[in-house]
This record gives C-alpha cells, structure tokens and sequence, in this order.
C-alpha cells in the first residue's frame, strides 16, 4: 500500500507540474509579448508592355507547362511503361506484395529505359538541343528535332491495329508515308501498344509460377491440409526456382532485346 501511495502521489505531483507549466503567465509555457510581424517583400514579376509583353507571358505560361508534363511525357513515349508493366507482373506472379519494393523497380525501369533510349537521347541532342544553345534554330524547330528520334522509336513499335484505331478516332486517313502520322495519334498508339506487349511478357511469366502453385495446391490436398494456404509454401519454391533460373538476368535481357533497338 505505502508504494501505492507513493506512485499516486508522484503522478499527481507531476500532473500538477505539467499544467502549471502550461497555464502559467510567468513559467515556461509564457507566451512571449506580441511582436510586430516583418512585412513581406514585394515581388515583382515584368514582363513589358503592350503585344510583346503579352507574348512572353504566353510563353512563360506554355514553358512551365511543359516543365510539368515533361517527366510523364517522356515516360509515355519511351521503354519505361512496357517494362515497369512486366516488373511490377513479375512481383505479384511469385507472390511477394511489397518486395522488391515500388522505388527499386522504379529505378531498374528508369535505367533500363535509359539503356534502350540513347541512341534516341543522342541523336536528339546532337540534332536539336546543340543547334538551339548556338543560336542556330527558334524554338519550334527544337521541338520538332528533338521530338524526331522518338518519332522513329514509337513508328518501330507501334502496332498496325492500335494505328488504325487512333486514326480513326481522329476521323484522318492512313498517310502513305509513316512519317506523317501526327504525335496525337502515335503516342496514344504506342501508349496501347506498350501495354498490350507488356501484358504478353507478363502472360508468360505467370505460367511457370502458376504451375508451382498448383504442384504445392495438389501436394496439400492429398495430405489433407486443407485449411493450409498454399501461397505459404509456394512462395520459396518460386524464389529460389527464380533464383536457379538466373531470372533475372534472363528476364533483364529480354525486355531489352525486345524493343530491338540498334
């Protein structure tokens, strides 16, 4: 009773504490006295006068614009969807929710579309953003050489019926020459096309996994564990037959010689 006793009164003491602290005038939850806020600079933003003001002004709008879109734009228009597709298949075919983690296959996609795209990357900046640091091209004549390697990329992937769909969503004719097919009908048919391959690659990926599932499923049920999950002990069993596959690797090297970029 007397240890009772004394761990209340040690609770009440520091209750007590606490809220004089807190509601004290004088202690150390004081209230320092109100100080004057410093005003806030002003900040300008000039961009002339009259039609060439405006101009700019439309410019800076469009560029920022583009600042923002050009992270998912460039991700659109290059290797990064059909292989994310395919790594993030990968992980839920062998059954592991959150390993490898979202930022690790996010980045083995990023470098590995980085790999695919050089040559593209290369010959843009050699034919578009060159000229333009020296003066030599405006902006519009920037963007339609740096847009022409991914031109190319896109032409060498895209499927004939994702073209044909687009094409005709847009109400065009098909060009005799692939090379005047506009940017609103080829992104969205390559975006499709990305898609449709990355879900083949991931159809055949899932097969062999399946079949371990069933194997350790049909293991279970004539040993009568029933009420036993078979993802349990089927989850190993696909990593280290992913691991004595050499999987990665195999899988790594195939996406890329998959775009069958030269």
């Amino acid at each position: 009773m007397k240890k009772y006793h004394t761990i209340v009164r040690i609770i009440s003491f520091v209750s007590f504490f606490i809220f004089f602290v807190i509601w004290s005038d004088k202690g150390f939850g004081a209230t320092p006295p109100d100080r004057p806020t410093p005003p806030i600079p002003p900040i300008n933003i000039q961009v002339g006068e009259g039609r060439e003001g405006f101009l700019n002004a439309i410019r800076i709008v469009i560029l920022l614009t583009i600042l923002t879109l050009a992270p998912s734009l460039l991700m659109l228009i290059t290797s990064f969807t059909r292989i994310v597709i395919v790594l993030f298949l990968l992980r839920q075919a062998i059954g592991v929710v959150q390993v490898p983690p979202n930022q690790v296959l996010i980045g083995l996609a990023l470098f590995l579309s980085i790999y695919i795209m050089r040559p593209a990357l290369e010959q843009s900046y050699n034919s578009a953003y060159k000229p333009y640091a020296e003066g030599k091209i405006d902006e519009i004549a920037f963007i339609q050489k740096a847009f022409e390697p991914f031109r190319k990329f896109m032409l060498n992937q895209v499927g004939e019926k994702e073209l044909d769909v687009f094409l005709k969503i847009a109400g065009k004719p098909r060009p005799s020459n692939p090379s005047e097919i506009g940017a609103d009908v080829l992104i969205p048919a390559f975006i499709i096309s990305e898609l449709k391959k990355g879900f083949e690659i991931g159809f055949l990926i899932y097969i062999p996994f399946i079949i371990i599932d069933i194997v350790i499923a049909s293991i279970l049920i004539s040993m009568g564990l029933i009420f036993v999950p078979p993802i349990i002990l089927s989850v190993p069993f696909k990593l280290i037959a992913f691991v004595l596959a050499d999987g990665w690797t195999l899988l790594i090297n195939s996406l890329v010689l998959s775009f069958n970029v030269k």
